[in-house]
């Protein structure tokens, strides 16, 4: 049977199994669903045994109060297999089950644990990032083993806390580093320039991530009594954070860019060729003007280019009404997107030297870092990469464009450090899926294709 045949012929059971996925809340950030990560690793396991795995274990993490991992095995041999191949590769597919808070739960438009069909699109947190494409996977391996025609050595590693920035897997590869070992890793974990523009994820900006507190006095004080003659906690932490960047868009930080690696310029050409509008970009996100590092386009600087971002800030009274206060405290959550060559290490140090130096007398700085990582960029000569362009060329009718993206997933350089072995980013996620926001959804056709790009990745593997 033809893989689209075999999608038409148990497209509801699909659905049915990505839907029992999504109704577990699987939040790790939020300590009430721990138990909610345990059940959502079981159905992994259940639903990986069910696809073709010969083996499937729920396997807890190395670290205190972490979330189960899942790992599941298949090895393909030549009585079963109906393709003759003298060496088999081995291909570790990797993906997360948690996924972010659904806050504010007023913006939905349908209940975010229960998904919903509208416009060809599934509704739901999860649909994509990451349970609706780590099911492309595992239906494009559950083909090719009914058929068949699987020939690789297939290991999953599932694990429930990327979104807090993978505390545990580090130490979990060391550990079972034997258990792990591939030729290749296969992560469906990104996105495409558009549905109309497939594209292959060649790189991926690294990232640093900290909390920043500011103390005061030693309690709230009356901002009529002491306002003017105290330095004001929040005051000065606006101060301090608005220094961190010039306006020519340059981070500030002292030796930020030492190792920061121009653009080539064949690769300015590339991205020069990506279908963009900035009108269309300003209007997607409503905002009149953008802003960033001077000398690069838009493309460039969100993808190329590092960047410092305030994520959140808050302290003093922020209830109804007024209430003239001097706070004691004010707080932020701040992050840096890095480029190839920044260490997150490196750069989390700096920042919290350069806080020091920045803050005013008056007060007192701490600087906690929370998680970071290390970029990553994927060559476009090896074998796993020629097989994933192939992939998208048979499922969406033309040859992906190699671009690099904006985000972070910090486990991807890890995995090299570690396994020794190159990461092909086959994601097939959309601008318009909202990860991480209300109405997160999936379009099912890119959905249906993505299986058969996968499927295809594995046939010219082996050939």
């Amino acid at each position: 049977m033809e893989i689209k045949e075999y999608i038409a012929a148990n497209r509801e059971r699909f659905l049915s199994e990505w839907a029992s996925l999504i109704r577990i809340p699987s939040v790790s950030c939020e300590q009430e669903h721990k138990p909610d990560m345990q059940r959502c690793a079981e159905r992994w396991k259940q639903l990986l045994l069910a696809v073709g795995c010969q083996h499937a274990e729920v396997m807890p993490a190395p670290t205190n109060n972490g979330n189960p991992f899942v790992f599941a095995e298949y090895q393909a041999t030549n009585q079963k297999s109906k393709i003759k191949n003298t060496k088999t590769p081995i291909v570790l597919v990797y993906a997360h089950y948690d996924v972010m808070p659904v806050a504010p739960l007023d913006l939905w438009q349908s209940d975010p644990w229960e998904p919903s069909i509208r416009d060809g699109r599934l509704y739901a947190r999860g649909a994509d990032d990451d349970k609706g494409q780590a099911m492309i996977q595992a239906k494009a391996f559950e083909y090719l083993v009914h058929e068949g025609l699987m020939n690789c050595h297939v290991k999953f590693i599932f694990e429930g806390e990327e979104e807090i920035g993978s505390p545990s897997l580090e130490a979990f590869m060391q550990e079972h580093k034997d258990l792990l070992q591939a030729d290749i890793i296969l992560v469906s974990d990104t996105s495409m320039i558009g549905k109309d523009t497939p594209s292959l994820t060649t790189g991926l900006r690294g990232l640093a991530y900290w909390q920043v507190e500011v103390d005061g006095p030693c309690r709230d004080l009356h901002s009529g009594h002491f306002g003017g003659a105290v330095k004001n906690p929040i005051n000065a932490l606006c101060e301090m954070l608005a220094q961190v960047v010039d306006k020519n868009g340059r981070i500030t930080i002292p030796g930020f860019y030492d190792k920061v690696l121009p653009i080539p310029d064949e690769e300015r050409k590339m991205i020069a060729q990506i279908p963009f509008s900035q009108a269309k970009y300003n209007a997607a996100i409503n905002v009149d003007d953008v802003f960033g590092e001077e000398g690069y386009s838009t493309l460039e600087r969100n993808s190329c280019r590092p960047s410092f971002d305030i994520c959140g800030i808050w302290g003093g009274y922020t209830g109804e009404g007024s209430k003239t206060v001097l706070p004691s405290k004010a707080f932020a959550k701040v992050s840096c997107r890095l480029v190839a060559n920044q260490d997150h290490e490196e750069i989390s140090r700096a920042f919290a030297d350069y806080m020091q130096q920045l803050a005013p007398k008056g007060v007192r700085v701490t600087v906690t870092p929370m998680h970071g990582g290390q970029g990553y960029v994927c060559p476009i000569d090896i074998p796993a990469y020629k097989a994933a362009e192939h992939g998208f060329e048979v499922a969406f009718g033309k040859r992906p464009l190699a671009a690099r993206r904006g985000g972070s997933i910090p486990i991807i350089a890890a995995f090299e450090q570690i396994l020794g072995c190159k990461t092909i980013l086959m994601g097939f996620g959309l601008e318009q899926n909202a990860i991480h926001s209300p109405n997160e959804s999936m379009d099912l056709e890119v959905w249906e294709k993505g299986i058969i790009a996968v499927t295809e990745f594995y046939k010219a593997l082996v050939r």
